[in-house]
């Protein structure tokens, strides 16, 4: 069976008809939309005949055994946010049906190739995002934290969890799905404008972004806003206000990519007769490079001292949630970039902003590299994302390409 590439965008617009509505695609992990999907993407694998297994952490494996237990892994996650986009995640898996396609009509494959559908790569349920990725790649959080989760409706995660034959206790185990992976391979879309400001359909992921998450209260004094002349004011919304501007500057001087997001803000007494009080913001900080990264946090927490001094208020930070930078393997990037090439003639390398499951799998000492295909505006998470068909093709493409690329050096 030939490669298709125009079979992958035509199996996922049945997906996304499947799975969505007029606000964008439903699949959230752990509903009946979800299972629905995964119920489909069953289907379109049976024909090959290859062995499929549910993880502890409800991951779904596809095995196409070959002339080694060695394996080459391609993977990806088929939920999706509320109302989100209908080739965020689902791209990932149903270009990997194609390769398996292809690879199994060739015959017996050198290395074993197994196809991975992540659970709850999103988190939108429940919080927790990378779920089954980081329980297989045995760095996933404390048991107790997630056994108190709930989602909007007040739902514990753990009968979320076991209404789909999952044990919390149990999730780790999946880490015996990674014994003998040789290779982890990923597509998916950009989720960002850096592709389409270049002209370029496909590029190649150097790793994923590190992340440092605060949540910093300045407090001052709340006072009539009648009456309090502005040279007299202890106002904590003004220092939170600086600081909101000088991260933008932190982040340009820092460069590669850096950047720096104040996304919630929370005043009190919150009237406008009154001078803030308490102001309560969260600080998103991101870079490829660990000591950047700590470096553009060491300015932030200079800063808001400085703006807190400047208005006569108090700070307090609280870190929130911390994530190490991945930087992929070097030489499964040298062949994407040759695929890439293959494939559209020229290529790019850039990191990746947003986690994915990729970043889990190399965290656990497995090879891994993803491709990124260009995304019209940049948007995701919405029903507007979108990618050209034609790009679409050419990324499927390039996966196979890459997937013949790697079995070959792993089998040499």
């Amino acid at each position: 069976m030939a490669l298709t590439p125009s079979r992958t965008v035509e199996e996922l617009t049945e997906l996304r008809e499947l799975t969505g509505d007029e606000e964008g695609a439903q699949r959230v992990a752990w509903t009946d939309t979800w299972v629905r999907a995964r119920e489909w993407l069953s289907g379109k694998l049976e024909p090959l005949g290859v062995e499929e297994e549910t993880d502890e952490a409800g991951n779904q494996w596809f095995t196409l055994a070959g002339a080694s237990d060695r394996a080459l892994l391609i993977g990806g996650h088929i939920d999706s946010v509320p109302n989100g986009g209908w080739l965020d995640g689902a791209l990932n898996v149903v270009a990997g049906v194609e390769v398996l396609r292809r690879i199994a009509e060739e015959g017996e494959p050198p290395l074993t190739v197994r196809l991975v559908n992540w659970a709850d790569e999103e988190g939108a349920r429940f919080g927790r995002s990378l779920f089954g990725s980081s329980a297989a790649a045995g760095s996933m959080a404390d048991q107790e934290e997630l056994r108190a989760r709930r989602d909007a409706d007040g739902n514990p995660l753990p009968d979320a969890l076991a209404r789909q034959g999952v044990d919390l206790d149990n999730a780790l185990d999946a880490r015996r799905q990674l014994e003998g992976a040789a290779a982890y391979l990923e597509l998916h879309i950009e989720q960002g404008p850096v592709l389409e400001s270049l002209d370029l359909p496909l590029g190649v992921v150097l790793g994923t972004f590190g992340v440092e998450r605060h949540q910093i209260t300045f407090r001052g004094q709340a006072a009539h806003a009648g009456s309090t002349p502005m040279d007299k004011r202890r106002d904590a919304l003004a220092a939170a206000a600086k600081l909101a501007l000088e991260i933008r500057e932190i982040a340009k001087r820092t460069g590669e990519g850096a950047v720096c997001t104040m996304g919630s803000c929370v005043t009190r007494p919150g009237i406008v007769t009154s001078v803030v009080e308490t102001c309560t913001v969260l600080l998103d900080q991101r870079h490829l490079d660990a000591s950047k990264l700590a470096g553009m946090l060491a300015e932030a927490q200079e800063a808001g001292e400085r703006f807190a001094s400047e208005e006569d208020v108090e700070v307090e930070w609280e870190k929130v949630w911390s994530i190490e930078p991945i930087l992929f393997d070097p030489e499964l990037i040298e062949l994407a970039d040759e695929a890439v090439r293959e494939v559209s003639g020229t290529s790019h390398r850039l990191p990746s902003g947003p986690l994915h499951d990729a970043a889990e799998v190399a965290r656990a000492g497995i090879p891994t590299v993803m491709l990124f295909v260009q995304s019209l505006r940049g948007l995701s998470h919405t029903k507007l994302e979108d990618t050209k068909p034609e790009h679409l093709e050419q990324s499927v493409e390039a996966l196979d390409r890459l997937a013949s690329k790697t079995l070959a050096k792993l089998a040499g």
